[in-house]
């Protein structure tokens, strides 16, 4: 266990929308919150999966809808505090931890706010080690483990507990929900006990987006290179560089959808990228050959401080770099592309690992 602070906030923040590949909210927003709470609060506990009991309750929090919105619908600021308190008496006893149910923008700081608010320790994990758009595309799901009770709540003062058949049904009913709710809603769910998650879960999540933050920052520091430091801390692979030629994006049923256009320049001059997302970036194509698709991250960074750009904040002229990295292994498996691979979002292509495609565009 250790405190974090606000330097290890700022550095997380940071770290999040990187690993946000694109979406998972505006984590500026998400770390003033958290900076404030735990200035008002004190300092957050950050727990390993393996420092918690077995028998421990463990309730994720965060927020839904589509980012786009976020950037003029400023949360209230107690929306999270008033879902999770609504899952906690729904339950009738006292949770015990809380953690981020994806490793992304906002929604890697949202539980940071919980805990310093509630004073409950945080748990240095998340269900995806990335960001997806849909709820049940978490680890959670390929264990078994159920999105409901699911409460959630929007600044008005509104909440609501739904009890669904499966994950695809929380999905389903939540959706509406949340545009009824004005398209972005904060929630508590994926209630499960210890050693459950220490099975189910993406461990670290936490201390990795920490880790990418902090690098971003000391390498600007150090005035180097900070798109290849992060390329090296992530593992990942420079697919392209160039600048923003185009950006066509529209809020559609609570998601963020659209395609942005890029133009390259130096070793990618006269070539041509073109990146769909959904919330998040899903397929990264060069010219005619898809080079990274879900559920690999595509990470677009600014060209010159090697920060993260979120799918709202991309704009014409951009100078970019867009990286491949790959994704949590169990994302690689069988079950794993079936609820999270391109296929799934209606491209008709097989999921081959972001450094297969990289070795083969490098023979093109």
């Amino acid at each position: 266990m250790r405190m974090l602070d606000v330097q290890n906030i700022q550095d997380l923040a940071m770290g999040a929308a990187v690993l946000g590949t694109g979406g998972g909210g505006d984590p500026y927003i998400g770390m003033l919150m958290a900076v404030q709470a735990v200035r008002e609060y004190g300092p957050i506990q950050l727990c390993t999966l393996d420092e918690i009991a077995d028998d421990s309750l463990v309730v994720s929090s965060a927020m839904m809808g589509a980012p786009t919105v976020i950037v003029e619908k400023l949360p209230k600021g107690d929306e999270a505090i008033q879902a999770f308190n609504a899952l906690q008496s729904y339950f009738g006893l006292r949770i015990d931890y809380t953690m981020p149910i994806e490793a992304g923008g906002l929604n890697s700081t949202t539980p940071l706010t919980v805990a310093a608010r509630l004073h409950i320790p945080v748990v240095d994990c998340d269900g995806m080690g990335r960001a997806f758009p849909e709820i049940p595309m978490v680890t959670h799901t390929l264990y078994g483990i159920s999105a409901t009770p699911f409460a959630i709540a929007d600044e008005r003062g509104n909440s609501a507990i739904l009890n669904t058949i499966d994950n695809h049904w929380t999905e389903t009913f939540a959706r509406t929900l949340t545009v009824d709710m004005g398209s972005t809603a904060h929630i508590a769910c994926y209630a499960a006990g210890g050693k459950r998650l220490k099975e189910a879960a993406v461990p670290g999540s936490l201390s990795y987006a920490e880790q990418i933050g902090r690098t971003i920052r000391e390498t600007q520091a150090a005035h180097a290179d900070v798109v290849e430091a992060v390329r090296e801390v992530t593992h990942g692979f420079l697919i392209f560089r160039g600048k923003v030629a185009d950006v066509q994006r529209r809020t559609v049923a609570g998601f963020a959808r659209g395609e942005a256009v890029l133009a390259g320049s130096d070793a990618h001059a006269n070539r041509q990228m073109r990146i769909q997302f959904q919330n998040e970036h899903l397929v990264a194509q060069l010219d005619d050959q898809i080079v990274v698709s879900v559920p690999d991250l595509i990470a677009i960074l600014d060209a010159e401080k090697g920060e993260p750009i979120t799918t709202e904040g991309l704009r014409y002229g951009y100078r970019v770099v867009v990286l491949g990295i790959p994704c949590h292994a169990k994302w690689r498996t069988p079950e794993g592309l079936k609820l999270v691979g391109p296929r799934y979002f209606g491209y008709d292509i097989d999921y081959v690992p972001v450094e297969q495609r990289y070795a083969a565009m490098q023979h093109n």
